[in-house]
């Protein structure tokens, strides 16, 4: 008789996952309580697969032999609850597609940077001629790139702290922890203790043989580092010290120090810029020698990295303002970084669904360096009460168009326009890649 595996959510990593457990000869039922994607639906359809869609019935699911769930399904959720009262296993995709690939595989966490340090991972691997693939959350879904046969010499992996929650047996060969700062706290009880614990999993089932990248500046994880348990060869990265194994940069050069290899690199010469890509870079290319990539290799590659679309990126300039998307910054530490990066004045967009931030920290930054907020949401009270009165204006809008516009009266030439959100996109948009490209076809507007 088939195992039975049910999976919940059927977007890209849950669509990938029933493909590739049908391969495996799995009887399988994807469960969504929304509606499906039509070419999700279509491809589900063809391969014969069992769905429901628009909700989740509770007979047909908690009867499975093992359960694979979206990261964006929450614990509290009526059928979590009701899984774990029968004690059905529940795993991620991640957890599922590792079972059935022996590639070796990079994977990235972090609260921020995990999406830069991905990509750039991966180009300087590529660009070099390793056969590498993207997955997680960037790029086709791990189960789907297996299912369809695929198996390079690395998957490069973003993954967030959800899909950590439901890893067990997985196993990274080489693991990076951009940092950590609190993020996502709606989803762990409001307790930044339970979310560090979620990153940290990326430890998980690692050897001596294998390889753990960490940023010793980010405070968070030098006070945790030393309670966890590092059965693999640990790499630090720094811009406060020189360290014994690693990459540490200082006086403009990047210095790395492998396994008694070392090179250099000045900072300048990447076209990526501010101190938080520094550190992105280094661990990146850490990675990529570990992967076997060569210096000249690793200096090509950074050169040649353009960044990655809703992180910074340049929207353009109208009557001498310009406009910068970086939609990616869901969390406060993100947009921090973001602000840090600005040399003119700004006028800050901000806003969208709350997920526990503390604003205080940015204080001190939005004091010295944003003359204006334009609040973009449903809800914009807690922006406001944490803002008004540390900013000369602060204001409401309800959709992108009127939030551009509005910044268009209160910036003059010279100033920046920043779209750097702080807050998840979901009020108003369907993800953050929605919210930043409504946010370049206004932009667009204004130069007609």
């Amino acid at each position: 008789m088939k195992q039975k595996l049910v999976i919940l959510g059927g977007g890209e990593s849950g669509v990938g996952t029933a493909l590739l457990a049908k391969a495996k000869g799995y009887d399988v039922f994807l469960s969504d309580s929304g509606t499906l994607k039509p070419g999700h639906r279509a491809e589900l359809q063809a391969a014969g697969i069992v769905y429901e869609e628009g909700q989740h019935t509770e007979a047909r699911i908690t009867d499975a032999a093992e359960v694979v769930k979206s990261p964006g399904i929450p614990e509290k959720a009526p059928i979590i609850k009701a899984l774990r009262s029968k004690n059905v296993h529940i795993i991620s995709e991640i957890e599922f597609a590792g079972r059935y690939t022996n590639a070796r595989k990079i994977c990235i966490t972090g609260a921020n940077g995990k999406t830069t340090t991905t990509m750039l991972t991966h180009h300087i691997m590529t660009r070099a001629g390793i056969r590498a693939e993207l997955a997680g959350n960037v790029g086709t879904s791990l189960a789907r790139q297996i299912a369809a046969g695929n198996e390079p010499e690395w998957y490069v992996i973003e993954l967030s702290s959800f899909q950590l929650d439901g890893m067990y047996d997985f196993k990274a060969d080489v693991a990076i922890l951009c940092n950590i700062t609190p993020d996502h706290l709606d989803r762990y009880e409001y307790k930044y203790e339970n979310y560090i614990r979620s990153k940290f999993r990326i430890l998980q089932n690692q050897t001596p043989a294998d390889s753990f990248i960490c940023d010793i500046d980010d405070p968070t994880t030098a006070e945790w580092l030393p309670q966890m348990q590092v059965n693999a060869t640990l790499f630090e990265v720094s811009q406060n010290r020189t360290v014994e194994r690693g990459a540490y940069a200082n006086a403009g050069t990047m210095n790395f120090c492998i396994d008694g290899h070392t090179f250099a690199m000045p900072v300048d010469n990447m076209h990526i810029k501010g101190r938080h890509n520094v550190y992105n870079a280094m661990q990146a290319a850490i990675a990529a020698r570990l992967a076997g990539v060569s210096d000249d290799d690793i200096k090509a590659g950074l050169e040649s990295f353009g960044g990655v679309e809703h992180r910074l990126e340049k929207a353009g300039v109208v009557d001498g303002v310009e406009y910068i998307n970086d939609s990616k910054a869901t969390n406060v530490n993100s947009a921090w970084f973001a602000l840090d990066c600005m040399t003119r004045p700004v006028v800050w967009i901000a806003g969208g669904t709350d997920k526990g931030n503390d604003y205080s920290e940015l204080y001190d930054l939005v004091g010295a360096k944003v003359k204006a907020l334009v609040c973009l949401g449903v809800d914009n009270k807690k922006l406001f009460d944490a803002f008004t009165g540390r900013i000369p204006v602060v204001c409401e809008t309800k959709s992108m168009e009127e939030c551009v516009n509005k910044c268009r009266e209160l910036a003059t030439a010279g100033d920046v326009v920043l779209l750097s959100p702080c807050c998840a996109s979901f009020d108003l948009f369907r993800c953050y890649e929605h919210r930043g490209e409504l946010f370049k076809e206004c932009v667009s507007k204004l130069k007609h």
